[in-house]
């Protein structure tokens, strides 16, 4: 066979079944029942967490500013109500501004595996859709959807987006995580949009088919503020891909996947096919990775936990950063590939994907907040002054513990020496706050966080009553959508 006649298409145009994966997808979103739970208590917590995190982000500017209609005073009737805003807006720019608030401050939930990501980032596109159909549908006689429903789609769009990334890495062939976003959000608002079986995997289809992100706007030297937003225009195409099947009655393409020469395999995958580690169940949502102590790229949690913990070990030495002559950092290699440094850092963006800053504020100061990547904190001398001091080193157990299904470790250490040849004690932490294995410490540290981020936009008041209508489950989960997104709403 020539070089050529390889890239000749079959002439068959028998039309094959559905991808086995699509049909798998739209099999577990129409047909699983979730009966942990685990799953559904820790579903709670992430949806208030992550609303939590999008009032957080309305504070920053360069957020605010692509949010609302694309028209501005424009107001849609029984439209979709972006918490923290007056904004009202059809459902596909509502999963925009919803889904980039979420993720402004890279704040939210995490999964780490072959591939990263943040699957509460699919909250974007469904709480967007429920909200419309349940304002769209009182009056009417159809079903208005609760708290139930989202959190159902919201622990199976984790276990999509999660189940796919433990054994498929999309960054080695230069793609960004929020193809999973698209794909995980298409799969459960279809449902929620009352799309039948057939309809979801076609709707799943087109989300593969679709044009997926190029990660080069999350590492050096392009990083820059796409990162923030990539999620939501995820859940926005999500959203119109499912109603153009709804609505438009837009076929699927059966086998996207698997095609030879067009489909996304050999296109976009190197010609593999995607592993599973396990079926779907809720397994994603049992074990995610909440974000508690720090604003911060999750690989690099733990190192600013123990940069913490160093800082008080100076300070009551009465020492500061300025006495360091050598810091060494043992990590994973996921955090080499993604975080690790050198150079000038040009923006927001770019300082809290470097773990060399994420390091030095809190040797520093003694924190990290949100307002730590500003410009007038980063013009600070002694940050670039300590990053030249440090040495990423890739740790191989780190590494190896942080594929073990069973651990899921995102450790860091980090080894100081001062400039009179003081070494002090080398700082190891291997699991964050956030982590399921310190899951008992942590639930009251991420209630703290959502208080302090709605307090801050909502104030005391509304902020305690929100809290106490998400607090228990069994009543939570009966509620509808609607009333108890109004309870974000702010006046214009």
């Amino acid at each position: 066979m020539s070089p050529q006649s390889a890239h000749i298409p079959d002439p068959d145009n028998t039309r094959p079944a559905v991808d086995k994966v699509v049909q798998d997808i739209a099999d577990y979103v129409h047909d699983f029942e979730i009966t942990s739970p685990l799953a559904w208590e820790t579903a709670r917590l992430c949806l208030i967490d992550t609303l939590g995190c999008g009032l957080e982000a309305l504070n920053f500017e360069q957020c605010t500013k692509l949010l609302g209609p694309v028209v501005e005073g424009t107001i849609v009737p029984n439209g979709t109500k972006v918490p923290g805003t007056p904004y009202q807006l059809d459902p596909i720019r509502g999963a925009f501004n919803i889904g980039t608030a979420i993720r402004w401050l890279d704040y939210n939930d995490c999964w780490l595996a072959a591939e990263w990501g943040h699957p509460s980032d699919n909250l974007g596109g469904i709480l967007a859709v429920a909200d419309w159909l349940a304002r769209t549908n009182k009056g009417t006689g159809k079903p208005v959807p609760t708290i139930k429903d989202v959190l159902e789609a919201m622990i199976k769009a984790h276990e999509i987006q999660g189940g796919l990334a433990l054994e498929n890495s999309f960054n080695r062939v230069g793609l960004d995580h929020v193809v999973l976003v698209k794909v995980a959000t298409t799969a459960v608002v279809s449902k929620l949009l009352g799309l039948t079986r057939e309809q979801t995997a076609d709707a799943v289809s087109q989300a593969w088919v679709d044009g997926q992100s190029l990660r080069t706007y999350r590492h050096a030297p392009n990083t820059m503020s796409r990162k923030s937003w990539a999620a939501g225009d995820a859940c926005s195409r999500a959203v119109n891909l499912a109603l153009m099947v709804k609505n438009g009655g837009v076929q699927g393409i059966p086998s996207v996947l698997t095609a030879k020469i067009w489909g996304f395999y050999d296109v976009l995958f190197k010609g593999n096919e995607f592993k599973f580690q396990r079926p779907f169940g809720s397994y994603v949502m049992e074990n995610v990775l909440f974000k508690i102590s720090f604003p911060a790229e999750f690989h690099s949690q733990t190192a600013c936990e123990a940069a913490m913990t160093l800082h008080s070990q100076l300070k009551a030495a009465g020492k500061t950063s300025d006495d360091i002559a050598k810091i060494t950092i043992r990590t994973q290699e996921a955090a080499i590939r993604i975080i690790d440094k050198k150079g000038p850092l040009n923006n927001y963006a770019d300082r809290d994907h470097c773990i060399q800053y994420m390091v030095a504020i809190p040797l520093i100061f003694g924190r990290l907040t949100a307002t730590d990547y500003n410009d007038s904190i980063a013009a600070d001398p002694r940050i670039d002054a300590l990053r030249e001091k440090m040495t990423c080193v890739e740790d191989k157990t780190y590494s190896v513990d942080y594929h073990d299904p069973e651990k899921r470790s995102i450790g860091n250490a980090i080894k100081v020496v001062l400039k009179d040849g003081t070494e002090l004690p080398e700082v190891a932490v291997e699991y964050p706050v956030g982590h399921k294995f310190r899951r008992e410490e942590g639930i009251p540290l991420l209630v703290e966080k959502f208080m302090r981020h709605t307090t801050g936009r909502l104030g005391k008041e509304q902020t305690e009553k929100i809290y106490k209508t998400s607090e228990n489950l069994e009543s939570f989960q009966k509620m509808a959508v609607d009333e108890y997104v109004d309870m974000y709403v702010t006046k214009a």
